[in-house]
C-alpha cells in the first residue's frame, strides 16, 4: 500500500511539473497561468491526507525552483539583477518552498463534510489561495519598488492613473502585488476549484482511488 502511495504521488507530482511548465498565459516578471498544475497536487492531499499532501508538495517546490534556474541565479549570483542574500532566500522560501507547500493543506476539509465534491472544492479554493497570499507577501515585501512603473504602463490608462493618485509608499507595494499576482493567480484558484473536484470524481467513479 505504501508503495502504491510512494507511486502515486510521484506521478502526481511529475504530471503538476509538466503542467506547469506550459503557460498559454506569462506574465513578464513571473508567474503565468498554467494547465492546472496545482490540480495534481490537490489531488493527491485530498485522497492521502494532509501530511502526504505536504510532503508530495514541498518535493514540487523543489521541482519549481529546478524549473526556474535562472531566476534562482541571478538572485545570488554577481550581475545586475543580484538581490541581497537575505532578500533572495525570503524569496525562496515565499515563492517556492512555502507558495507550494501550502497545497498539502487542500485535504483538510476530507470527512468533515458529507459531501466530497464540496470538500474537495473548498480545499483546492483555501490552498490554492494561500499560495496566491505568499505571493503577495513575497511581491510586497521584496518587488514594491516597481509598483510606480508598473501602474505607470501605457495599457493601464486610467486605472493606473487612479490607483497612483490615490496609493503611496507601503499602500501601494501592496496593491501592485495584489494586482500583479492576481492577474494569473485568481484565474489558476477558479480553475483549480473548478477541475480538481472533476478530476476526483472520475477517478472515484473509475475505482482509481
Amino acid at each position: 500500500m505504501k508503495t502504491k502511495r510512494m507511486v502515486t504521488c510521484a506521478m502526481m507530482v511529475a504530471i503538476a511539473t509538466v503542467l506547469s511548465a506550459i503557460k498559454p498565459f506569462a506574465l513578464p516578471f513571473g508567474g503565468g497561468i498554467t494547465l492546472v498544475s496545482m490540480m495534481p497536487i490537490c489531488l493527491i492531499a485530498y485522497i492521502y491526507g494532509t501530511k502526504v499532501g505536504m510532503l508530495s508538495a514541498f518535493v514540487y517546490s523543489i521541482a519549481q525552483m529546478m524549473l526556474d534556474p535562472h531566476v534562482i541565479g541571478a538572485a545570488f549570483l554577481p550581475g545586475e539583477e543580484q538581490m541581497i542574500f537575505g532578500k533572495a532566500v525570503l524569496m525562496c522560501i515565499l515563492d517556492y518552498t512555502l507558495a507550494f507547500t501550502v497545497l498539502g493543506f487542500s485535504g483538510i476539509f476530507k470527512g468533515k463534510l458529507k459531501n466530497d465534491f464540496t470538500s474537495v472544492t473548498l480545499g483546492a479554493i483555501l490552498s490554492t489561495t494561500l499560495r496566491y497570499l505568499c505571493h503577495i507577501a513575497s511581491g510586497y515585501i521584496l518587488w514594491g519598488s516597481y509598483a510606480q512603473w508598473f501602474f505607470s504602463q501605457e495599457g493601464f490608462y486610467r486605472i493606473g492613473q487612479s490607483i497612483l493618485n490615490t496609493f503611496s509608499g507601503n499602500g501601494l507595494a501592496l496593491i501592485y502585488s495584489v494586482f500583479y499576482n492576481g492577474l494569473y493567480m485568481v484565474p489558476e484558484i477558479i480553475l483549480t476549484a473548478i477541475i480538481t473536484p472533476l478530476v476526483y470524481q472520475a477517478l472515484k467513479k473509475g475505482q482509481v482511488i
